[in-house]
Formats: C-alpha cells, sequence, structure tokens
C-alpha cells in the first residue's frame, strides 16, 4: 500500500499503532537463543530464560548499536557479542565488562517490551514509551476459552497490513475469488450490506442471508485489534458449530506482513478429537489453498491500489475501518504533540 507523501497520519498507519497488543510470530519462533524479528516499524531480540520465560528488547546495543541478537543469553540478560555489554530484560545495563564503572551500567538504555503468549503465538505491546506494567491482553473466546479448540495457521504475505484488514472486512470477495473453496459457493452473488456497531467495534455483514457463505465479518478491539468471521461447514466435517476464523496481523518491515488466522469450533468431550483429527486430515489442506488464493490477489496488487480506487456498497465495511483507524492515528500524534509541547 503506497501511502500519501509527507502524511504523519500515513506514517503512523504504516507501522502500526501504538500502545496496543499485537501478535508476532507463532511461539515456535523462541527458544533460549536470541531471535531478531522485524515487526512494528521495530527490529526486536526475542529470548527465552531455561525456566521458559520470554522477554523482548529493542534490537540495539546502546554501546555502538550492535544488534543484541548475536549475543550470548545469560539468563534474563543478554551480553552485546560486540563488546560484552550486558542488557537485562527491563532496558537496564547491568555489566560493561571493558569498563567497570562507566556511566553506561545502571543506565535504563535500550527499550524494554512487554510480552504474552496465548493460543499458540506471542503478543507483543507496542508501547509508545516504557511502561511498568501493560493493560491485560484481551482475546475473543475462541482463543482463550475451553469451550473451543483453535489451531493457528501463520504466513508472512508481502504487502501492507492494511491491505489484508481490507480483504478479511470483505465478504463478497469469497463469492467469487474462493467459490471453488470449501463451503463458499454458496448464498446469492449480489448483496446488499449494513454496518451494525457492537461494544468493542462494528460487524460488516449482508442482509437477509445468515449461515450460507461467508457473510459477515467482526472488527474489534479489546486494547489488541482483531477480526472474527463464520464459514458453514459441511457435514463431512465433522461435529461442532460453525468454522470460525479468528484474524490478528502486524506489519513487518515495508511491503511485508505477519498473518494470523486462527481457526476455532465450539467442541467438548469426544467432539474436540474428532474435530481435531478431521481437520488435520481433510480440511487443513484446503484452507491452507483458500489462503493462498487471498495471498497471490494482495501480492499481485500495485503498492498504489488504494490511491487508484472506485468503491461501491459492498465497500462500506472498508470504508467504515479507514476513516476509524486514521482517527486512533490522529488522536496518536495529538496526544504525542501536547506531551512534547
Amino acid at each position: 500500500m503506497r501511502t500519501v507523501a509527507n502524511d504523519p497520519v500515513e506514517a503512523v498507519l504504516a507501522a502500526g499503532l501504538k500502545d496496543l497488543w499485537y501478535p508476532i510470530c507463532p511461539s515456535g519462533f523462541v527458544a533460549e537463543r536470541p531471535v531478531s524479528l522485524r515487526r512494528l516499524g521495530r527490529k526486536f531480540v526475542l529470548w527465552r530464560e531455561a525456566n521458559g520465560t520470554l522477554h523482548a528488547l529493542e534490537d540495539h546495543c546502546p554501546h555502538r548499536g550492535a544488534p543484541l541478537s548475536k549475543g550470548i543469553v545469560l539468563g534474563d540478560r543478554i551480553a552485546c557479542g560486540y563488546h560484552g555489554v550486558q542488557v537485562r530484560f527491563d532496558g537496564v545495563v547491568t555489566s560493561v565488562p571493558g569498563s567497570p564503572g562507566c556511566k553506561l551500567e545502571g543506565a535504563r538504555a535500550t527499550r524494554s517490551f512487554h510480552v504474552q503468549e496465548a493460543a499458540g503465538a506471542i503478543f507483543l505491546y507496542n508501547a509508545s514509551k516504557d511502561v511498568d506494567q501493560p493493560p491485560p491482553l484481551e482475546l475473543p473466546p475462541e482463543l482463550t476459552s475451553p469451550e473451543y479448540s483453535n489451531f493457528l495457521c501463520y504466513a508472512e504475505w508481502n504487502g501492507d497490513y492494511r491491505y489484508v484488514l481490507d480483504n478479511v472486512l470483505d465478504p463478497m470477495h469469497g463469492t467469487f475469488l474462493h467459490k471453488q473453496s470449501h463451503s463458499m459457493a454458496e448464498g446469492e452473488s449480489t448483496a446488499a450490506f449494513r454496518v451494525r456497531d457492537t461494544d468493542t467495534g462494528f460487524v460488516f455483514e449482508k442482509e437477509g442471508q445468515r449461515g450460507v457463505n461467508f457473510d459477515w465479518t467482526e472488527y474489534a478491539e479489546t486494547g489488541i485489534q482483531w477480526m472474527r468471521l463464520e464459514i458453514p461447514y459441511p457435514k463431512t466435517g465433522g461435529p461442532g458449530g460453525n468454522f470460525i476464523i479468528i484474524g490478528g496481523y502486524a506489519p513487518m518491515e515495508e511491503g511485508a506482513t505477519a498473518v494470523f488466522f486462527w481457526r476455532a469450533r465450539k467442541v467438548e468431550g469426544w467432539q474436540r478429537d474428532t474435530w481435531r483429527f478431521l481437520y488435520k486430515n481433510r480440511l487443513e489442506a484446503r484452507h491452507w489453498h483458500v489462503l493462498e488464493q487471498d495471498r497471490e490477489i494482495l501480492e499481485a496488487m500495485e503498492p498504489d491500489a488504494n490511491q487508484r480506487e472506485m468503491l461501491y456498497q459492498h465497500d462500506m465495511g472498508i470504508v467504515r475501518l479507514r476513516r476509524h483507524l486514521r482517527g486512533l492515528a490522529k488522536a496518536q500524534i495529538a496526544a504525542a504533540e501536547e506531551k512534547t509541547a
């Protein structure tokens, strides 16, 4: 997505809004060895202590700027591989072996970030400044309640994350792009849509059609931005209700997006094992095929496609979300300017 030159609002949105939680990678990406990830306009280093405790810092040694991810983990600290400077998980420099007692020791000289694991993923709080305690990570029940069983599907796509948001908030594309996939051939190829407000966001839905196809999308903010939709399941899919998808997205570096799709069903007892078996053996490949259709068309779009659009009634949800995100970015800029005034 090509942003408008010299537009501070677009610059904020391109990197990701501050003071929100974001999924940044699957849990399995990070073990005891430090891992470097570009997300949200920064480069982070993540690592675990021997007991599994997870930490995240900006991947930047305060001494000379070398990446801490090239260093050595010492429990809750990382020793920079360049000159051995040790930085604790809270960003405080605890040791400068080459110059003991220098002013760098004891300084909180590196940005630290709060991280938390849930539903097979690592979430990071994208704080505008260091905070001792972040707000709680509030995820939808499909990812937290024992009544649901879910799988995480993770991918990295070339393109701006906002094109991915647009795609998920566009139920009508399922009728055309995915018409040969799963149950998406059902329902009308024309439809009227409406926007319905909720306590945490809004639902964009087809009028007079529910439980037939990809009929609606919910956008929500609970300290984290997430999206939810349902696709009716064929009987061959096993027990449980509709197939639920929870989406989360994070900008990586320019022109790349970390994409998280959790697939969930409300099942209990023997149904849980049966559904999980059928998903892995019958349905997962089909669902990846659908995601590949999305990826291919989004990656083929020109970066300035959003500057040359002719939107119509089916795009009301996209317009609503874009305006909302711009409003959040403007508020973020105004708050920062007020603090520096």
